[in-house]
């Protein structure tokens, strides 16, 4: 199901538009003249515009170039273009020791000039000739050529004949044919009777399947589907015939799935313009692809910018499911949508998840999915003032890792958040277990990037216990809710609160030496920290400006602990995840609820009394 609709995808957008020819990033060009003059070799790299902080690297223009299947094994040279290597014989490596013996480079050198012979002498063509007979002077010492010093060992290098004003050889009409007849070509020794298991028809033989490029992965590429141990093949088949395709349908949906994990895919016939995006970046090495099989896919357009909640980049009829509004869709935009999510490996590409669902389904559940991590924030707002209309997508994940870093973010996590969000199932509980374990070990940070992934990894605990623990919780602070854990964190908050008003601030607080046991084993913690609590309301009253807070405090204490014990130890002794989340809840929105402006309150029912 999943090559079949990227098949159908790669029809659709017409991204085989010339099944013969591909987009592929070409570093630099080479310009011969008639008669094989060599005329210099030029970059076509480019640093697009800066994102952030970090200096982007140049990235190679794309070129038309002739498609061709993947290097697997051993030596074969590309038609008209290729790496140094092949094109020049030249290995671009700048330490010498651990350049290619010059034995292998003549090989692939004489490989690649023997495709260029072949062409020439079957069609004559003036551009071919040139090319050749360049080649040839190369080969023999006459014309040397310069790498430049920031080629890489995997920079194509294609060729231009200057008659063309710019094109590449292979543009040429007698080359193009020439390829094209090339590929019309079958083995008629093939054994014929497999069926493609993507079109249904018969084919002689079985296609490859062609690398892709996945993040994570190796930068030769990895195949989707391989068959490299004997222990992946049945029935006495080999190889590609335990997972037979057409070649059409191998270079379909290879196509279809190259155009998907790009950020500007190019237009198939259409020279500088791009298709919209359909990926997102879960972690390092984990992406996520989606497309939609609507006349008129706008939902899937604005995906990626609605999970990033990013403003600029999504219309006004999406916005509102930010606030768990369902925007009403027109036909056009109805129909099929698919998720795939792939991370890189060594051998093969990961399908980590795939899942099929409608439009109208998936709008339904992303807003949904915004209405349960809806929380109250406590991080300060932007510089200008503004804060993003919802939690972004890569900051409900960084919450998860050690300081933010992506990089240890567990790829499976990253595909189950998206997952849930688009299909409205539960959130896995290794999610809660993971925000709790972080919000314990960073609680005591508190830089503005600390407090933005504390809201997060809260929003996080919120969206668990709604859904798999089907609890109702406000964005705002509950002063009616008596669960024990949202109760004791809500106490917590108030504990520091106290002591910051007595002390100011310390080294280490209330919530710095007591947080992780308190939201785990609160009955060995909270009897003490309401001792210190009452030495902490008598000097916080010595100063005359304290006093009205000093009391407010104390009664909010009282009406805390009149759900306890207190005078027994009457509380829990044990809190499970269900009640540690809350307690971190309760923690989060009594914190908020201290600091909520007089214009917040107005606009909203107050949740307990404005401090004096």
């Amino acid at each position: 199901m999943i090559l079949q609709s990227l098949a159908r995808l790669a029809q659709r957008e017409n991204l085989l538009g010339d099944p013969d020819f591909e987009w592929k990033g070409v570093g630099y060009l080479l310009r011969v003249g008639e008669g094989g003059r060599f005329l210099g070799l030029q970059t076509t790299k480019e640093a697009p515009a800066a994102v952030g902080k970090r200096k982007p690297k140049p990235v190679a223009k794309r070129f038309r170039v002739p498609r061709e299947k993947a290097r697997a094994a051993g030596d074969r040279a590309f038609f008209f273009y290729d790496k140094a290597e092949y094109a020049l014989g030249l290995d671009p490596e700048p330490d010498p020791a651990k350049r290619r013996p010059a034995e292998k480079l003549a090989k692939r050198s004489g490989l690649f000039r023997d495709r260029v012979r072949e062409c020439a002498e079957a069609t004559g063509d003036a551009g071919a000739n040139a090319v050749l007979t360049f080649l040839e002077r190369v080969a023999e010492g006459q014309e040397t050529v310069a790498l430049p010093e920031d080629c890489a060992g995997n920079d194509l290098i294609a060729f231009t004949f200057a008659p063309d004003d710019g094109g590449l050889v292979t543009d040429r009409p007698a080359i193009r044919a020439y390829w094209q007849g090339l590929r019309s070509q079958t083995d008629s020794t093939a054994a014929p009777g497999f069926l493609c298991l993507v079109t249904g028809e018969t084919v002689p033989e079985p296609g490859n399947h062609p690398q892709l490029k996945v993040p994570g992965g190796v930068p030769s590429g990895s195949p989707l589907v391989s068959f490299n141990q004997r222990a992946f093949e049945s029935q006495g088949w080999k190889g590609n015939e335990n997972a037979a395709v057409s070649r059409w349908a191998a270079e379909a949906y290879t196509t279809a799935l190259k155009r998907l994990l790009d950020r500007a895919p190019p237009h198939p016939t259409e020279d500088g313009v791009t298709l919209p995006r359909r990926n997102l970046s879960l972690s390092s090495d984990t992406t996520v692809c989606y497309w939609s099989e609507a006349s008129e896919p706008s939902f899937a357009d604005f995906l990626a910018p609605l999970v990033e909640a990013n403003e600029e980049k999504v219309k006004d009829l999406y916005q509102g499911i930010w606030q768990g509004r369902r925007p009403n869709l027109s036909s056009r935009e109805a129909g099929a949508f698919y998720g795939l999510v792939l991370s890189g490996a060594q051998g093969r590409v990961v399908v980590r998840s795939w899942f099929e669902t409608t439009v109208e389904e998936a709008v339904g559940h992303l807003a949904r999915y915004f209405a349960d991590l809806k929380l109250a924030p406590n991080a300060p707002p932007f510089k200008d003032g503004s804060r993003p209309p919802a939690i972004p997508l890569r900051r409900l994940l960084e919450s998860l890792a050690p300081l933010g870093k992506r990089e240890h973010i567990p790829p499976h996590l990253g595909a189950q958040l998206f997952e849930a969000a688009l299909q409205g199932r539960n959130f896995p509980l290794s999610l809660l277990q993971r925000a709790l374990t972080r919000a314990r070990a960073e609680v005591t940070a508190d830089s503005w990037a600390d407090r933005v992934r504390r809201d997060a990894r809260t929003a996080l605990i919120k969206g668990v216990l709604i859904r798999n623990f089907h609890k109702e919780i406000s964005p705002l602070l509950e002063p009616t809710k008596t669960d024990p854990g949202y109760l004791l964190g809500r106490l917590m908050a108030v504990l520091e609160h106290l002591q910051r008003l007595a002390l100011g601030e310390v080294n280490a607080n209330v919530v710095d030496r007591y947080f992780s046991s308190a939201s785990a084993t609160p009955r060995a913690v909270f009897v003490r920290l309401l001792k210190g609590a009452r030495h902490h309301a008598r000097k916080a009253r010595d100063e005359d400006k304290n006093k009205g807070k000093a009391h407010y405090l104390e009664n909010l204490i009282d009406t805390i602990c009149d759900h306890f014990d207190v005078e027994n130890n009457g509380f829990p002794a044990h809190l499970g995840l269900e009640q540690q989340g809350l307690f971190v809840l309760g923690y989060h929105q009594q914190r908020h609820d201290f600091f909520r402006s007089k214009q917040d309150r107005a606009a909203s029912q107050p949740s307990t009394e404005e401090v004096l």
